[in-house]
């Protein structure tokens, strides 16, 4: 894991890109726009095979805000305010505060991994697991991402991912990237 005095060189040297905040050793991710919902959707069966079987999951984005309440047991997709870039030898964790754990909020529900190359704003996975409804405040920091040196021998050139940073589509595309076919082994 690196330190702050390592990544401020990396930011300096233009390896990693970070406009937002240091804090202890990690960037300070902090809750921008937009906002994607969960909705109900028309049927009980998504398939994740089915692109626009997942897309009926999700209501309208919502881009200006000043503060949206996650209800109980309600799901939210939210951008992070600050776009991040990272270099081929490097990748990120997120870890989420402890303190908002402590009142219900989980925010990231997925692998905590950021690959290299990464290149855009980060989505978080937003989940009100507590009793009492949570209101969010747009700019309010929610995690953490430390940042890791890849060791070994490596490539400079890393291909981006055709779903990375797509700063206004905060949908899961996940039948897009993984479609169904032969059973593979």
């Amino acid at each position: 894991m690196l330190s702050a005095e390592s990544i401020t060189r990396l930011i300096n040297q233009s390896a990693l890109e970070w406009p937002g905040q240091l804090r202890g050793d990690g960037l300070l991710l902090t809750l921008g726009s937009p906002l994607q919902p969960l909705a109900a959707p028309s049927t009980l069966v998504i398939d994740l095979a089915d692109q626009s079987s997942i897309d009926e999951l999700y209501g309208e984005p919502v881009t200006e805000w000043k503060t949206h309440e996650l209800m109980p047991g309600e799901m939210l997709l939210g951008a992070v305010e600050e776009p991040l870039r990272l270099g081929a030898g490097l990748m990120g964790m997120i870890g989420g505060l402890s303190h908002l754990a402590r009142v219900g909020l989980a925010v990231h529900v997925t692998s905590p991994f950021v690959l290299p190359g990464w290149n855009g704003h980060l989505t978080l996975e937003l989940v009100n697991t507590g009793p009492a409804v949570l209101r969010l405040h747009h700019g309010m920091p929610l995690a953490r991402l430390l940042v890791f040196a890849l060791d070994g021998p490596r490539t400079d050139n890393v291909a981006p991912h055709p779903f990375y940073a797509r700063e206004t589509d905060l949908k899961s595309r996940y039948a897009d990237e993984f479609p169904v076919g032969p059973i593979r082994r």
